[in-house]
């Protein structure tokens, strides 16, 4: 590995304090709390400004804010981003750590499609492939996605009052809708879905949610197991874990800041 610049570090220090707060600071703000010299960070600001990374903030003499290039650099990246790569990548990562099965997932309907999948190495795994269509109902995956849902979208995808009930793919799949959107309720309030056994006899499974650089969920990510494996004190493990993937995935794709 080379050695590194320390202008064009102090540089990428200037312009990663603007992500933090309101986005706007003076050359003096940056000076302390950075703890560079004044005259080094006049430099630099001023350089960054002729080449349009930062630009002057209207009515706020000696204030800036990030300019144009870094959106466009932004751009750029977010048009190579491929969900179903950066997924793969890090349900693999996921995956060695827990040596389960872990899939990531979107929302098409009311169907979810999984679009990464790294297998267990037990003898005894989940039973699957990238591409398979399932129930969003019926999996954590997709109860985590529907879970996240604008109220009118979720009403627009599952059935209403009189409507037929939702099909069940075990005996302990959820199939009214009332008891789903009571279940969707605590999915939100927990940031984590849960599927016990739901679209596989013997198989339950954890889900979190993947959001993108605009903080919209776009997919969720979870860590299925057999029941000859599962326990309470796995399930919470799991959990942590799924979410920690999750957020790897989330800012994989740009996002930042709290969910």
């Amino acid at each position: 590995m080379g050695r590194l610049v320390p202008a064009v570090t102090r540089a990428l220090d200037i312009l990663e304090l603007f992500l933090d707060g309101d986005g706007i600071l003076s050359a003096p703000e940056i000076t302390r709390r950075l703890g560079l010299p004044r005259t080094t960070v006049h430099e630099l600001v001023t350089t960054l400004a002729a080449r349009s990374y930062l630009v002057p903030v209207p009515g706020q003499p000696g204030r800036y804010r990030l300019g144009v290039r870094t959106y466009q650099l932004g751009s750029r990246y977010a048009e190579q981003l491929d969900l179903a790569a950066e997924g793969q990548q890090v349900a693999r990562s996921v995956a060695e750590t827990c040596d389960e099965t872990v899939h990531v997932a979107i929302l098409e309907g009311a169907d979810v499609i999984y679009i990464a999948k790294v297998d267990s190495t037990h003898a005894v795994r989940m039973v699957s492939a990238a591409g398979r269509r399932l129930p969003a109902h019926c999996t954590s995956v997709g109860k985590m996605l529907l879970a996240s849902l604008p109220p009118d979208e979720l009403d627009a995808r599952l059935p209403g009052p009189g409507d037929e009930p939702l099909r069940a793919m075990t005996e302990n799949s959820i199939t009214s809708p009332q008891e789903l959107r009571e279940a969707l309720a605590e999915i939100r309030g927990r940031g984590v879905a849960v599927e016990r056994r739901e679209s596989n006899p013997d198989v339950s499974c954890v889900a979190a949610p993947v959001r993108d650089g605009t903080g919209k969920v776009v997919a969720a990510l979870s860590i299925s197991v057999p029941m000859i494996r599962w326990s309470e004190e796995r399930r919470a493990e799991l959990e942590n874990l799924a979410v920690e993937g999750a957020a790897e995935l989330s800012v994989r794709l740009g996002h930042r800041g709290a969910a």
